[in-house]
């Protein structure tokens, strides 16, 4: 007769709170199996995160008592369905589109192109509506305000337009950069209502604050001795720019330099923090609704401080060096992980919204998988078999869908790491995609100058 092998477990959070006391399992117990034990203890939807073969195998993570320490992490109290299908097909762009981004409440979508126009849709008729033919060079980024009253664009004719969001009108257009805008960030809400500020990145080397009521630039900060890549704006007041001169400076909000962080040993491409999700969102949650619409400061406030946790604001940021590191720049300056293994330029990093994975898309064809609290590497994600230039997450962190030169999207389940939906239907490159953060709707649009709407 044999006797089946038991041992003990200690169920422990990502911050290495225990939940209960050591329990004894079987040692054939599968993840599947030990998170249904843990939610038990918990009342709520769990996921191992522990590699419970490879531990056991290995005596990590065992005490010296013969307890397995197994790390569970609380999943979304909603699910997004996987988009598998496209649903429309809209023209009306002249030239590619080079940029899409959904409103904070998931309602309306943007959309900006060589052709120096951008459009807002209607979801409900899916239905184009032309903002104007303001700029003249390529439209390169685009940024909705929080509060989700205003759209800002970036060009190649080194301005920023600002539109008001509801009747499309111009609301400014902001000029003082000497060369194009690279990328453009808004004051966080819960810092202050309503939106006011803006933040612009250009190849100039400098980025600069604008208030968009005044139409004024408050301040320049012009300490780069080259390009400026990418500007983050922090939910602590910070704001984050990148450059091709190597390094990641960090400005008070009154404009002084609070530091610099720097390992990079080529051109940073770009930068995610770990709160974009949430800062993107504002007050709004993800059916699309504020929790207290007489104070939207505050709402926006409750989410970002969930979202912080006791773990701080981390940032990502990645390279021509092949390379991405993570920071959490209000403990140390010091790099929290230096994230290698990628063998070509890295052209966008993302945190998922929970905070807990990164994604890396790079032009060696693949997709990577971080941890994002401590830059471990967790899987390749492959399939494309052209250049991967952007990833978006649905809002629950489940999914992960990918852009690539391959003229396809794909949709990754993160749980298992592998391929849940392959996505064609584009004529030529896709350079960029988003996903709804409100639900089960990605859109996509690149060189055919077509925007596609995908759903399940």
């Amino acid at each position: 007769m044999t006797v089946e092998q038991h041992f003990f477990v200690q169920f422990q959070d990502g911050e290495g709170i225990s939940a209960g006391k050591p329990v004894s399992i079987p040692a054939g117990s599968t993840p599947q199996q030990l998170e249904a034990l843990v939610n038990q203890f918990l009342g709520h939807d769990t996921e191992i995160v522990t590699s419970l073969e490879q531990d056991i195998l290995s005596s990590k993570n065992i005490s010296k008592e013969g307890i397995l320490s197994v790390v569970y992490q609380p999943q979304a109290v909603f699910r997004v369905k996987a988009v598998s299908r496209c649903t429309s097909t809209l023209a009306g762009h002249e030239d590619a589109i080079l940029c899409v981004s959904f409103s904070p409440d998931g309602r309306r979508l943007a959309t900006g192109s060589g052709d120096k126009t951008v459009r807002l849709w209607d979801l409900s008729t899916e239905t184009p509506w032309k903002l104007g033919s303001v700029h003249t060079g390529w439209v390169l980024c685009l940024s909705w305000s929080p509060d989700g009253k205003l759209l800002a664009s970036g060009s190649m004719d080194n301005t920023v337009c600002v539109w008001d969001a509801k009747t499309g009108g111009l609301v400014c257009r902001l000029a003082g950069h000497r060369q194009w805008i690279t990328s453009l960030s808004w004051e966080p809400l819960h810092l202050s209502a309503p939106s006011v500020l803006l933040a612009s990145s250009s190849k100039d080397g400098t980025v600069k604050v604008w208030d968009v009521f005044r139409k004024t630039c408050t301040m320049t900060l012009s300490q780069h001795t080259d390009a400026v890549t990418c500007v983050k704006w922090g939910g602590d007041g910070t704001i984050y720019s990148a450059s091709r001169d190597r390094t990641i400076r960090m400005w008070h909000s009154d404009g002084r330099l609070k530091g610099q962080l720097l390992g990079h040993a080529h051109w940073i491409n770009t930068l995610a923090l770990s709160t974009d999700h949430v800062l993107r969102t504002g007050a709004f949650d993800h059916n699309g609704e504020i929790s207290s619409p007489s104070d939207v400061q505050y709402s926006a406030k409750l989410r970002y401080d969930a979202a912080v946790g006791t773990q701080g604001e981390r940032l990502i940021s990645g390279s021509d060096d092949f390379t991405l590191f993570l920071w959490n720049p209000s403990i140390s300056n010091k790099p929290v992980a230096r994230l290698t293994g990628h063998q070509a330029l890295v052209n966008h990093v993302s945190f998922s919204p929970d905070g807990r994975y990164l994604a890396s898309a790079s032009f060696d064809k693949s997709v990577k998988l971080w941890n994002g609290v401590t830059g471990q590497f967790l899987s390749s994600l492959r399939g494309h078999v052209g250049r991967a230039y952007q990833v978006a997450w649905s809002a629950d962190s489940r999914l992960l869908m990918s852009s690539s030169q391959d003229s396809t999207l794909k949709v990754w389940d993160v749980r298992t790491r592998t391929l849940k939906q392959d996505l064609p239907g584009h004529a030529d490159e896709v350079y960029a995609v988003d996903w709804s953060p409100i639900g089960d709707r990605g859109a996509s649009g690149g060189k055919d100058k077509l925007l596609k709407l995908w759903r399940q």
